[in-house]
């Protein structure tokens, strides 16, 4: 194992250069096999894992919910307010910021920026516990790039180019991730649900944090600085697969339940219901249903 890690360094650093000697010690930065079985360990549980629960009982995992879920709601609150504090402190530039030139700053951010790196890690938990709740529909190729790709993009992050311009993206993601994991925090409450009326913004919101994220990194391309071009290029290039897919997801999602809704309220007027009539009974009766249905839900 330590020959193969030898050799993974050494091609590293042909690849990318030196690694940055700050981070050297850190937790699970020395080697890039963790990652990898972390990230290997992921993909084999997303596919045996709803093998397994196949013939079982779907888990409630309500309280466990809730507590994961406020968990990372503080983790990124933290994250995004240390963030922009150390931005701050380093009066760091929009346009491109270089890895080494903001003193006990860039250690800040490079400090939160490890617990950014490590929280890609806890959140591979957002789809055991889809497969756990048997929510298997919620397990896309979406949800599975974002997730296996992030831990492993941020591990050679962290190594080579752990501060400077790379505070943007994931300072914008921590914010996202305040408003996600709070609502999926209040959405393991069943007498919550009704009042929860965000989620289809959070998506919007992640769509303006890629092209914001494209429109920062693009500003390093066009008035660089000492932060690596590559870096940026690549950067743009995952940003682009984000938006394609999370536009696809949207669309599929909101644009056709929308849609589904038109059909289902044409229909209703189409056959004379009671409800045209007389513009209330189906109304109560649809509410009286979901009041029903909400009863009856199990987690």
């Amino acid at each position: 194992m330590e020959h193969f890690d030898a050799s993974l360094s050494t091609y590293f650093k042909a690849l990318l250069g030196p690694r940055d000697t700050r981070v050297k010690g850190w937790f699970l930065l020395d080697n890039y096999i963790p990652t990898f079985i972390f990230s290997t360990i992921y993909l084999l549980i997303v596919w045996l894992g709803p093998k397994y629960m196949k013939n079982r009982q779907p888990l409630a995992c309500r309280r466990i919910l809730v507590v994961y879920n406020l968990g990372l709601t503080l983790l990124s609150l933290y994250m995004f307010c240390e963030l922009v504090t150390g931005v701050w402190e380093g009066n760091y530039n929009f346009f491109c910021q270089g890895t080494r030139s903001a003193g006990e700053a860039d250690m800040k951010i490079i400090r939160v920026l490890w617990w950014y790196y490590f929280s890609k890690l806890i959140e591979f938990m957002d789809t055991f516990f889809f497969i756990l709740r048997k929510n298997n529909h919620q397990i896309t190729v979406l949800h599975v790039y974002h997730h296996a790709s992030m831990l492993n993009i941020w591990w050679f992050v962290m190594n080579w180019v752990p501060c400077g311009h790379s505070y943007f993206g994931a300072t914008l993601n921590s914010f996202i991730h305040v408003l996600m994991y709070s609502y999926y925090g209040l959405s393991s409450v069943p007498s919550m649900r009704p009042y929860l009326w965000w989620k289809k913004y959070i998506t919007q919101g992640q769509l303006i944090q890629f092209v914001l994220t494209i429109i920062q990194t693009t500003c390093g391309v066009i008035w660089p600085c000492s932060f690596p071009l590559g870096w940026l290029y690549f950067q743009i290039g995952y940003m682009i697969s984000l938006i394609t897919l999370f536009t696809n997801f949207y669309i599929q999602t909101y644009n056709k339940q929308g849609s589904s809704r038109r059909k289902e309220h044409l229909k209703d007027h189409q056959n004379g219901s009671l409800a045209a009539a007389n513009g209330h009974t189906n109304n109560f009766s649809s509410l009286e249903n979901n009041v029903k249905l909400r009863k009856q839900r199990k987690d």
